[in-house]
């Protein structure tokens, strides 16, 4: 992994952080004082989906504690091996949405790049953990090819940097794609969809930061938090920092069991957010991918825990309760009959 990070271009104090992570469950369980024999770890489903976790995220784990919701999310175990009707590999269906390589138009006015296949760690939750990213790497050929997909639609107004992880990219690669995005005149939006703030908030340099303010186009960042134990003082410095510099800063987050299913946690989330100059903008019910099926909440149980979350937060720290459908023209709204 650390050597397809490496070959993105430049290297710098981040990326030598980065080289730091956790790609053994052993390792990993040795720094948080654990045992195999604590929890149930499976090294078959590191192989199929390998584990990755990087220092940073683990330093907020608690150690000795199996249960903690922050390793619960990365670390390979047994569950994951189930086959579950309903969940698949492809479940927000974006092998049908996916017109060239490296490109994703399934909304009307946007379009998603998958800039890279890499991500700084493998979240087991993960909606593209089958994805085939090794026919939709962006090679210069096929970035070309992106860019005259975009050109043509003049319906396309944001295009959507993802991944894998965007932000593993360097600050020259990222600027050279928002130049040719910044000639195109029907674009006026570039969005970032992003985990790295989170797991490595020193990816958020000053150099980072002129790189998506230097163009005409309005820099979004929309970054991925699950857990206010996320959120600890250089996340927050992070996060601040590209609020100041004109960026509007959201959040979106996934209903996982066992993880932040307590709309309390939910609540102390979003207000470390908002201290953080993030709004909580998307509450994702799970999506069903092979894997995860361990992770889910059933709909009445998630529709009485965002009642409460309502009752806990003022309106606008409120993320918006939805699901991904396959096909879908939209995220399908999963608010149930009540008012804010």
């Amino acid at each position: 992994m650390i050597q397809r990070i490496e070959s993105l271009g430049q290297t710098s104090s981040w990326q030598k952080m980065l080289a730091s992570s956790f790609t053994r469950i052993p390792d990993l369980l040795d720094y948080l004082q654990l045992s195999a024999a604590d929890i149930d770890v499976s090294e078959e489903a590191a192989k199929q989906f390998k584990c990755l976790v990087p220092l940073s995220f683990a330093q907020r784990m608690q150690k000795g504690k199996p249960f903690d919701p922050l390793l619960r999310q990365m670390l390979p175990i047994g569950d994951e091996l189930q086959r579950v009707e309903g969940f698949i590999q492809d479940p927000v269906g974006d092998l049908k949405a996916n017109p060239i390589p490296g490109l994703l138009h399934k909304y009307h006015g946007r379009v998603l790049l998958l800039t890279n296949s890499g991500c700084a760690g493998n979240c087991r939750y993960c909606f593209r953990r089958h994805f085939p990213y090794d026919e939709n790497s962006l090679s210069q050929a096929k970035t070309q090819q992106a860019i005259h997909y975009i050109q043509e639609d003049e319906s396309i107004n944001e295009v959507i940097f993802s991944g894998g992880e965007p932000l593993l990219n360097s600050d020259e690669r990222l600027l050279a794609w928002i130049k040719q995005l910044a000639e195109i005149k029907h674009i006026t939006r570039i969005r970032f969809h992003s985990r790295l703030p989170i797991f490595l908030p020193e990816r958020i340099t000053s150099s980072f930061i002129a790189t998506i303010t230097s163009s005409r186009l309005t820099p979004i960042m929309v970054v991925h938090s699950n857990h206010p134990m996320e959120i600890n003082t250089s996340v927050h410095h992070a996060l601040c920092k590209m609020h100041d510099a004109g960026v509007l800063m959201l959040n979106q987050s996934v209903l996982l069991k066992d993880i932040n299913d307590d709309a309390k946690v939910l609540a102390d989330l979003s207000e470390r957010l908002f201290k953080a100059k993030t709004l909580p903008y998307y509450l994702h019910s799970l999506d069903p991918v092979q894997g995860a099926a361990h992770f889910h909440i059933n709909e009445t149980q998630l529709h009485t825990l965002y009642k409460e979350l309502c009752g806990l937060l003022p309106g606008f720290l409120v993320p918006k309760l939805v699901k991904e459908v396959a096909g879908e023209k939209s995220k399908t709204g999963l608010n149930p009959n009540f008012q804010l």
